[in-house]
């Protein structure tokens, strides 16, 4: 008995702690190439990110400066998959779900994400994440208490 109070209360933490998704998928210009550096303490951390439309996925192909994959995920409806045999990587699906969210499109904010707000550069998901834009495709982004990212388009062919 006393295990399956711990494992309701694991389960019930897990769901707690899910990364937000939208009600409906943004309209996104795909495929997106990003680069990605995470931020934290005196630390850096460099990935370039592609999110391409699969069908009715999106996959989120994430990597190192050299080529190395560091996470892979599909997005299909509400629902994360693994894509790959890469090991569960939660920050990556956090970090994927707040890309998300300041990637949506302005008009439909609202209607995906209808707690947020936006006031020109600034985007917010109230105690989830902060979105500061310089320009198009070019943001800040913060997690309340986690890393800090920087996000910029990159051009050409992916590494």
């Amino acid at each position: 008995m006393r295990f399956v109070l711990v494992a309701f209360a694991l389960l019930l933490s897990a769901c707690a702690s899910r990364a937000p998704l939208p009600e409906h998928t943004p309209s996104l210009a795909l495929p997106l190439q990003l680069h990605i550096q995470r931020l934290m303490a005196n630390e850096r951390q460099d990935w370039v990110l592609v999110i391409q439309q699969e069908g009715p996925a999106l996959r989120w192909s994430m990597m190192d400066l050299l080529g190395i994959p560091q996470a892979r995920q599909k997005l299909i409806g509400s629902d994360w998959q693994a894509d790959g045999l890469l090991p569960p990587n939660p920050e990556a699906r956090e970090l994927f779900a707040a890309l998300l969210f300041a990637l949506t499109p302005e008009g439909e904010l609202q209607s995906n994400y209808p707690t947020a707000w936006q006031h020109g550069g600034q985007r917010s998901l109230p105690e989830r994440w902060d979105v500061r834009y310089s320009r198009p495709l070019s943001f800040e982004l913060n997690l309340p208490k986690g890393p800090k990212y920087q996000v910029t388009p990159l051009s050409g062919d992916t590494p």
